[in-house]
């Protein structure tokens, strides 16, 4: 954290109001009747002392804050609640916690509760009063009662805590409650809630959410959807409304617990690490803290990405995930204690393959026989598809998938033993593996040559083998410090003895970035932070495989990229949000983010980043070159859920750089491999043309074609069942972008071309030649592989739904040009309907008029009018002609003979009718417009084109 943040309209925006060195607030309390009045917990710095920890108070909104509580450097509030029935009564709760990348302490000097009955100016310490644990305290929930200020429950971790009530504010106290159940693993819970209404009603948050009616001596759990509760809100007018907050997110219940809504609709998985396989669209996979592995498709053949899409997959909430490089239904997975999976998609068939099967858990690192870190590695070789490795303080091998393992390296940690304690204390021990130490935390084999082999240890040491683990020796920075985690390893995929490396010492209360890279297996480094915030600490780093010296590091508070090896690093945040990245990998030129509490996004196409240069820069206009694009279903924006990941957007990305604002006309068009304009992006759109808009900036601007020609022309109103108009999608082939930026307004645009004729800056204004800037580049959209059809049977596809279009194109301007005709008609009779000179006339324009009805009502059906009136009403040859369309576009395949059938069937049926329609207007119309004339009457115009 880094303090605290105000909105005065509804979270709509942020501003920053102090206190940015608390880092961790557990609570804020503001005044009943004074929202200027605000008080804070603040417990400060976890992995060391800090001076801004305690109780602090604002009396103006925030602008100024005063510290009304301190104990120590070393001890933080962590709970703070001001009596429901007078504000100025206050407890706060203050704890002293110790974490490093060792050990975790849990009370001592400092830990104790607190009261003030003047709004804070005053303060007295009554942890010890009668009945109250004597001896060491740890963390501690308080709570008062709405219905009685006298009644305050105290949840205290101590030798001899639990649950402790006082009846008379805090002055006596007597232990009601003393279960495991409500005070296990006491710093990680310790929260207790008083019902708004009912003085005996008590809540205690623990894995299970416990709820008491007698005054806290007996509780019953209350069943909710995800375990380990931290956090609860009652509403005070209504006790049947709360919501509690848990490792899976937030629920609401509004029938006092007894349903809950799902937390399923929050997108804020928190993932430690990133990979992906080798499938086709390529699958993501991560664990979750507190949830199931997962994977997901980076794309669906739908609209969006959502949970039909996801699946669990092997390992647990905290491993490393591998899926084999040949068979990626073939995946394991790890999680703390040493835990490792092999799953089998195909089969379903699970199977534990751990290294060393011997349950750790309650121990602490130095009792151990192989210290397995909550987040161990695991990889697969580069060069063996079978071969898999996985380290504890150890690095370990198998080919024989699991099935037995090999150790390959010596203890490549420190191995200090006055860092394998048990983690906890001084009341609590807390053994998850998340302590352990002197463990392997990152690993890498080189993808150039087999058997050279980095380990990255957590406790500041790299490792080097050249001969698959026979030997090692430390390459370790000089400028590393000693105790750093290593939190990942890339290997330079352009230089063989080259490696990047990115560690944290935040659990030393040291928040600086660790970047180094070598390019000699480690005999020299290069520390590479320029250009990275101070308070930026890094997780990963990252190179792209394509372009030499294009660097990704994933930090704290987002994204860096650097284009110069790491020379220089400048924030890449676009539009992810500020979060914590925890892990990076790039696969298929596009960029995975792992994040912790935002899930995983993808920056899609990393491909103009590798095009990117000065010379680009100083130009004009760019035109980029887009990566081949697959034909492949689905894609766009479209969310069907708050969870719902979004697809990339289907079709051709074209990236237009312009040094300027173009002011004359712009235009884009796709030119198909027979040359054809298959569709046509304009400034000035002419609809009737099919062009679609195209809005060009200075900057870098994207304008994606969907692979689509233009659809059937239609008509206002129309109601179709099961039918399309659109435009079939264009075939595997090479295409072509032509920009053009024409006219002379170009805000300086010119083409490149003609920059020598700078005479022309010495004629006159109407001696100028217009200028036009013309750009053009070539492009590949190749079949999704895997699709079973053949190109021919694409072309095949494409070119009888072009006929199909076409030909309802023709169906529905002919319905356009009746109803045309026909409203001309009328509008003439209405002006000679009331004289009865013209009866013939107006006779003989009704008999035209049913004419024209019949061949509409043959082509259309008039009576719909909503999407469902065909179940009423019997569609007709328009609707049976575009129904055809969604046949013969659905999948890759070559059309079935029975869909030309139909094709030639309606289409003769339709030709009927428009051959009617035109003897109706060449003969009817005609000899109308004659007598009209005649009359001395305006004529019905027909455009007979």
């Amino acid at each position: 954290g880094d303090g605290m943040w105000k909105s005065v309209d509804g979270g709509g925006s942020w501003t920053s109001i102090g206190l940015d060195d608390s880092q961790i607030i557990p609570r804020i309390r503001i005044h009943p009747q004074d929202a200027d009045l605000v008080y804070v917990a603040a417990l400060g710095h976890l992995y060391g002392p800090n001076q801004q920890r305690g109780v602090f108070r604002s009396q103006d909104g925030g602008k100024t804050w005063e510290r009304i509580l301190f104990v120590s450097d070393e001890a933080g509030a962590v709970d703070l609640i001001l009596d429901p029935n007078n504000p100025r009564i206050i407890y706060a709760t203050m704890w002293q916690v110790k974490r490093t990348p060792y050990s975790l302490e849990s009370g001592g000097d400092g830990s104790g509760i607190w009261k003030s009955v003047d709004g804070g100016d005053n303060w007295t310490e009554i942890t010890r009063n009668n009945g109250l644990p004597k001896g060491a305290v740890g963390i501690i929930g308080i709570a008062v009662s709405p219905v009685n200020s006298n009644r305050v429950w105290a949840q205290i971790e101590a030798e001899d805590g639990g649950l402790f009530r006082s009846d008379n504010g805090g002055l006596t106290w007597r232990r009601i409650n003393d279960e495991r159940k409500l005070r296990q693993r006491a710093w990680y819970y310790t929260r207790v809630y008083a019902g708004p209404q009912d003085i005996d009603e008590v809540y205690v948050l623990n894995v299970q959410f416990w709820r008491s009616k007698d005054g806290g001596e007996n509780f019953s759990s209350i069943s909710t959807p995800h375990g380990d509760h931290h956090d609860l809100w009652i509403d005070p007018h209504d006790p049947e409304r709360m919501i509690i907050a848990d490792d899976g997110g937030a629920q609401i219940s509004f029938n006092r617990g007894e349903t809950f809504s799902t937390y399923m609709n929050q997108p804020t998985a928190q993932f430690y690490r990133v990979t992906t396989d080798n499938y086709f669209p390529y699958r993501i996979y991560g664990a979750q803290q507190d949830n199931s592995t997962v994977r997901i498709p980076y794309r669906s053949d739908s609209f969006s990405i959502g949970e039909r899409d996801w699946e669990p997959t092997a390992g647990g909430e905290s491993g490393h995930i591998a899926p084999h490089p040949v068979d990626s239904d073939i995946v394991y997975g790890g999680s703390y204690g040493g835990y490792l999976t092999r799953i089998n998609h195909r089969t379903k068939e699970v199977r534990n393959v751990h290294i060393w099967p011997d349950n750790p858990m309650g121990h602490g690192a130095g009792s151990l026989k192989f210290r397995f870190q909550w987040n161990f590695p695991i990889h697969f070789s580069p060069h063996n598809p079978n071969r898999l490795y996985a380290a504890a303080n150890v690095l370990f091998v198998t080919e024989d998938e699991g099935e037995s393992w090999t150790q390959v390296s010596p203890d490549l940690t420190r191995n200090d033993s006055t860092k394998l304690g048990p983690s906890g204390g001084p009341i609590t021990k807390d053994n998850t593996s998340v302590e352990y130490y002197c463990t392997i935390f990152a690993f890498a084999e080189s993808p150039h040559e087999e058997g050279v082999l980095w380990v990255g240890t957590d406790d500041g040491l790299i490792q080097l083998s050249r001969d698959g683990g026979e030997n090692w020796e430390n390459m370790t920075p000089a400028e590393m410090p000693e105790w750093a985690q290593i939190n990942s390893l890339e290997v330079n995929p352009h230089e063989p003895g080259g490696l990047y490396v990115a560690a944290t010492r935040y659990k030393s209360d040291d928040f600086k970035p660790y970047l180094f890279k070598t390019n000699d297996y480690g005999k020299t480094w290069t520390k590479i932070t320029d250009g990275i915030d101070r308070k930026h600490f890094t997780r990963v780093i990252r190179a792209d495989p394509v372009r030499k010296g294009l660097l990704f590091s994933g930090t704290e508070r987002g994204m860096y990229i650097s284009l110069d090896d790491g020379k220089n690093w400048q924030p890449f945040q676009l539009d992810l949000p500020i979060v914590p990245i925890t892990d990076l990998t790039i696969k298929e030129n596009d960029l995975i983010v792992a994040t912790q509490g935002r899930s995983f996004y993808v920056l899609d196409d990393l491909t103009p980043l590798h095009q990117w240069n000065d010379e680009i820069a100083n130009q004009a206009v760019h035109l980029f070159q887009p990566r081949s694009t697959y034909r492949l279903r689905g894609g766009g924006t479209g969310r069907a859920s708050r969870t719902a990941g979004a697809n990339p957007a289907g079709g051709v990305p074209i990236r237009i750089f312009m040094k300027a604002n173009p002011v004359g006309e712009a235009t884009l068009e796709i030119i198909d491999p027979s040359g054809d304009v298959a569709c046509r992006f304009s400034t000035r759109p002419n609809r009737l043309q099919n062009e679609l808009p195209l809005s060009l900036n200075a900057g870098i601007n994207k304008v994606n074609w969907d692979l689509n020609y233009p659809g059937a022309k239609t008509f206002d109103g129309m109601v179709l069942w099961g039918g399309g108009t659109g435009g079939p999608t264009a075939v595997p082939g090479t295409y072509q972008a032509v920009l053009t930026i024409s006219g002379e307004d170009s805000s300086g645009v010119e083409n490149s071309a003609d920059a020598e004729n700078a005479e022309d800056e010495h004629r006159s204004e109407d001696d100028k030649a217009p200028a036009e800037v013309s750009r053009s580049i070539e492009f590949e959209i190749v079949i999704d592989p895997r699709s079973s059809a053949t190109i021919e049977d694409l072309q095949k596809q494409f070119d009888l739904l072009i006929e199909i279009r076409d030909k309802l194109s023709e169906t529905h301007t002919a319905i356009s040009q009746i109803r045309d005709i026909k409203r001309q008609i009328a509008g003439l009779k209405s002006r000679l309907i009331e004289n009865n000179d013209y009866s013939d006339l107006i006779a003989d324009a009704d008999a035209i008029t049913n004419k024209l009805t019949g061949v509409e009502e043959s082509l259309y059906q008039t009576k719909m009018q909503s999407a469902q009136d065909p179940l009423n009403y019997p569609i007709k040859l328009n609707n049976r002609l575009s129904g055809l369309i969604a046949v013969v576009s659905s999948g890759d395949n070559r059309p079935t003979r029975q869909s030309y059938e139909v094709r030639d069937e309606v289409a003769s049926l339709i030709d009927i009718e428009l051959e009617k329609l035109q003897e109706i207007i060449k003969t009817d119309v005609r000899q109308l417009n004659v007598a009209f004339r005649d009359a001395e009457v305006p004529a019905v115009f027909v455009d007979e084109k």
